[in-house]
């Protein structure tokens, strides 16, 4: 099992998202990401830009994925909101994995990026006193050889 701290590094290869920072919240069901210009190119499909870096919204990746539904989902704060939801490819650390995730307006949160526990059930373990421990562990393995 990987052990992960609460905020990791992570990528959506996919996606085109080689590097984004995420925060690992095992409250949150569902993994979700900052999206904003979300547009429906053709049935079953979903194109939308991304914003990868954490307070810089010039950077800008679009991204175009299969659409697997649209669901209600309840935020922190108990608001309901009907987001799209995707299926598309998590790397964390040396795994790679697919996951479903939702597509919502994250302008006000810290993190582009939440990794939910769905994400994680059977695969890791978090640590919510450590950080960026897939790095940690990258650069540990590094070292020995």
């Amino acid at each position: 099992m990987l052990v992960l701290g609460w905020r990791e590094w992570v990528s959506l290869p996919a996606l085109g998202i080689a590097r984004i920072k995420a925060k690992v919240d095992t409250g949150a069901r569902t993994s979700a990401l900052h999206t904003f210009e979300i547009e429906e190119p053709r049935e079953g499909r979903i194109r939308f830009a991304v914003h990868p870096i954490q307070r810089d919204t010039d950077t800008v990746v679009w991204c175009e994925a299969d659409l697997i539904e649209f669901r209600v989902v309840r935020d922190s704060g108990g608001h309901e909101e009907e987001r799209p939801v995707v299926r598309t490819q998590l790397a964390l650390g040396n795994q790679t994995f697919d996951i479903e995730m939702t597509l919502t307006a994250r302008d006000n949160m810290g993190f582009r990026l939440l990794v939910g526990r769905t994400a994680m059930a059977g695969r890791c373990v978090v640590d919510p006193q450590k950080s960026y421990q897939l790095r940690a562990a990258t650069e540990h393995q590094a070292n020995e050889t």
